[in-house]
């Protein structure tokens, strides 16, 4: 089989390139090909160069692996007669997410790419882009499967499943993270507990974890020592998590703690400091240059950067909750690249398998229409993934649910009409935009700092 990964210059190729080799040693891989594509020739020298250091070191270890690697830049030539497309782009770079973040701060609002004023911006000049990857795929790669890895992952799911129905998929790492963690808390086997989940893309809930035949998350809330001893229970602290009844998703601190998150970063700012998006782009920048510079290293300035960005993800959130330190074990990768995987070896071999991942709702959770795009277990197999239903959404849960679902459809609906109404109308029924008056200052805002919203958005 076929995998296209579009976006095959991004920083985070290696590890799915990893994973796919390892992969190679069952002796039953379905990936055979891997096409990377990516505007950007030099993002794609760059990045074969750590592929082919990561081959190097297998060849040695365990023979030639049998997963031929090929790069194209353009489109249509990286979908033909593909099985499986990874789409993980970032439409303007990591400078737009830069713009993202500094218009939002400078509107006083949290600056973020995927939550709030961020991600909406992100979201109005992502999604022509997605739907142009949708029709050239369906046209191109008509049996292929999505795995769409490109954030705002639930936003730009719902929007490729309007070309694509069911054969899109929308992946993130952060609920099988936090399951991993609570399991961890409690002595058990991750692999061995089941997680029930329910909420969207960056805004769920862990409310059950289950093993031995029992919900073992009441044993995990009573217990203070456990609460404290991973990375959510030291960030949103053991006594909310209770009041709650649940676990959330790491991004709801954004919400929970929205004001002493907008001061943390703000605070960094006005020291001189970089945003989260300016300190990804330095990074970055010193990888890309330097490994094109010097290939036989790249695989090592890699590595090197990818551990500094670990270990700096979401560092004001957990300074603003009193200087929370991450765990090893949440340092080496193995999220999102393996969800994609297992999303993929549940396709291509029907083997089913119980996987938290971003599909249309068809009934899973009450009180969304079937078309809404949420993130719950779902049962994956050859014939797609078929959501499962999770129990009913707390007032508090469905409330947040509902006003960024709705949110989420203004985008989609401003982008289909070229209108900026419904982009107005987005950012002022945010909860985390609080004024409409600012609500037209950050469209103003993001209007004139990507012009390219101009041929997006050119009606009122």
């Amino acid at each position: 089989m076929r995998l296209a990964i579009l976006g095959g210059g991004g920083f985070r190729v290696p590890l799915v390139h990893r994973a796919l080799l390892a992969d190679t040693l069952r002796g039953d891989a379905p990936i055979t090909e891997v096409v990377l594509c990516d505007t950007d020739a030099r993002r794609l020298r760059a990045i074969g160069a750590v592929l082919d250091r990561q081959r190097d070191a297998h060849r040695a270890a365990h023979g030639e692996p049998g997963l031929a690697v090929r790069a194209e830049t353009g489109l249509a030539a990286a979908l033909d007669g593909c099985d499986i497309v990874f789409s993980a782009i970032r439409v303007g770079g990591m400078p737009g997410r830069v713009l993202d973040e500094r218009v939002a701060l400078a509107a006083g609002v949290l600056g973020q790419e995927t939550v709030g004023a961020g991600g909406i911006s992100y979201g109005l000049r992502t999604l022509p882009v997605a739907g142009e990857i949708a029709r050239t795929t369906a046209e191109r790669a008509p049996g292929a499967w999505v795995v769409n890895f490109t954030n705002p992952a639930g936003l730009v799911t719902e929007a490729m499943s309007a070309v694509l129905g069911d054969r899109v998929i929308g992946i993130c790492d952060s609920p099988v993270g936090l399951g991993r963690r609570a399991a961890r808390a409690l002595g058990l086997d991750p692999a061995g507990v089941g997680l029930d989940y329910a909420g969207l893309n960056h805004l769920g809930w862990l409310r059950g974890l289950h093993a031995d035949g029992r919900d073992r998350l009441p044993d995990l809330l009573a217990d203070e020592a456990a609460l404290s001893s991973f990375e959510e229970g030291r960030l949103f602290g053991p006594s909310w998590l209770r009041a709650l009844g649940a676990l959330p998703n790491e991004y709801l601190h954004y919400y929970y703690m929205a004001r002493e998150s907008r001061a943390s970063i703000a605070e960094t700012v006005a020291g001189g400091g970089e945003t989260r998006g300016e300190q990804l782009v330095d990074q970055q920048e010193a990888f890309y240059r330097d490994a094109a510079a010097r290939p036989a290293e790249a695989y090592e300035l890699w590595d090197r950067a990818r551990l500094e960005r670990e270990e700096t993800y979401m560092a004001d959130n957990r300074r603003a909750a009193g200087g929370v330190e991450r765990d090893e074990e949440d340092l080496d990768g193995g999220g999102y690249e393996q969800v994609a995987l297992a999303v993929m070896r549940a396709i291509a071999r029907d083997e089913p398998a119980r996987l938290i991942v971003n599909v249309r709702n068809r009934g899973a959770i009450a009180g969304l229409d079937g078309d809404a795009v949420v993130e719950v277990p779902c049962l994956v197999d050859a014939a797609g993934a078929g959501p499962l239903a999770v129990g009913a959404l707390t007032g508090h849960q469905s409330s947040l649910v509902q006003a960024v679902k709705a949110v989420e459809r203004e985008i989609v609906d401003a982008v289909r009409t070229g209108s900026r109404t419904p982009a107005l109308r987005a950012f002022a029924t945010h909860p985390l935009v609080d004024s409409v008056a600012t609500a037209r200052t950050l469209l103003d805002g993001y209007l004139k700092a990507f012009p390219e919203l101009e041929r997006v958005l050119p009606r009122p």
